[in-house]
């Protein structure tokens, strides 16, 4: 059982301190108390997303992005009735107070012994020629290629496992039958996967039309073969239908900082120079959610990538939402890219 006193933080911790807490305590929440234990309120991963897209500084106090109203319970209160609250509200974890507002305790699903299974498709686009890799990807597939022990489609796999998915669609073409022999059908996983044989490269998005529209029910992540991440993908789905989307697109910030001082003028007028300044940009991660609507565009056996797919659903005034990664994150495309997985595979928690 996690120890719900190591989610308790003071409310100066910084959003970076609280990110820390989050991940280390294994409970998906940081309590914000004061000092006699009283709650002030409660931070997510979902608070913290919120609060990089708002693009505020790690440095800043905890207390700009927590809940300062959250669901509670009180000491002694029916197990029945605190599930029913997290259902109803859709939290994992609800905090435990006594008559005086203090926190005693913190009740999770986890310990309601309610394992968190997700019925959502996840789809791994593994078909391409990884030609950045040769002369690695020769004979092997991309996703195939080990990253420490195993293939890193392998340890995709077992990540979104963790989070309770178990229904996978891989796409394959180049070098399919390596992936099928290894994968099977994903019983050794404790999953089940399906495979989706392009007779020609359709694109990041165009693979997505050979699957029986009629199987999608609930939205589907998608995500590139080719990276080695500990992004939340219950988080990630849970953000995608709090937003009503009709498609997600995970992005990582971006810095860039100008090496000269920039000038802004109206026409011959210089009103500003901005010495050296940094700018800021979300880029494309390769990770999505879509919902029907998105795959209601796709067409069978026509080549469409991601970023054609989302402007489309722009252009139909559709919901689509931009969900912030602070996890690790790294796109396997070159070889500086492949040496630096395999040093990062041991100590970034796979």
């Amino acid at each position: 059982m996690k120890r719900w006193q190591n989610a308790l933080i003071p409310p100066d911790t910084t959003i970076e301190q609280a990110i820390l807490v989050i991940d280390k305590s294994g409970l998906k929440v940081a309590l914000v108390v004061d000092g006699e234990r009283k709650l002030l309120g409660t931070v997510t991963d979902g608070d913290v997303r919120r609060g990089l897209l708002r693009h505020l500084p790690l440095s800043v106090r905890v207390t700009e992005i927590m809940q300062a109203s959250p669901i509670t319970c009180q000491d002694g209160q029916p197990r029945e009735e605190v599930l029913r609250q997290m259902r109803l509200r859709g939290v994992e974890q609800i905090p435990v107070l006594d008559a005086h507002g203090r926190i005693t305790g913190l009740q999770t699903l986890q310990e309601l012994n309610q394992p968190l299974r997700l019925d959502n498709s996840v789809v791994l686009m593994a078909g391409g020629l990884g030609s950045r890799l040769r002369p690695l990807t020769s004979d092997c597939p991309k996703p195939m290629l080990k990253i420490g022990a195993k293939p890193l489609l392998e340890t995709i796999i077992e990540s979104f496992a963790e989070h309770g998915f178990h229904n996978f669609y891989l796409s394959v073409n180049y070098l399919a039958e390596m992936v099928k022999d290894y994968f099977e059908d994903g019983s050794e996983w404790g999953v089940n996967i399906c495979y989706l044989e392009e007779e020609k490269p359709l694109g990041t998005a165009g693979a997505l039309g050979l699957i029986d529209k009629a199987q999608l029910t609930l939205p589907a992540i998608v995500m590139n073969g080719d990276i080695l991440t500990r992004v939340n993908f219950a988080a990630l789905l849970k953000f995608h239908q709090e937003h009503q989307a009709a498609a997600t697109m995970c992005a990582r910030e971006w810095q860039y900082q100008v090496p000269y001082g920039v000038v802004n003028a109206e026409g011959h007028k210089i009103v500003g120079i901005t010495e050296k300044p940094v700018e800021h940009y979300f880029v494309n991660a390769g990770i999505y959610v879509l919902d029907r609507p998105a795959f209601d565009l796709i067409t069978p056996g026509e080549y469409l990538d991601m970023p054609t797919l989302f402007n489309l659903l722009i252009e139909q005034r559709q919901e689509t939402c931009l969900f912030p990664i602070r996890e690790y994150w790294l796109d396997i495309g070159q070889h500086h890219d492949f040496e630096q997985a395999n040093k990062d595979i041991y100590e970034a928690g796979f």
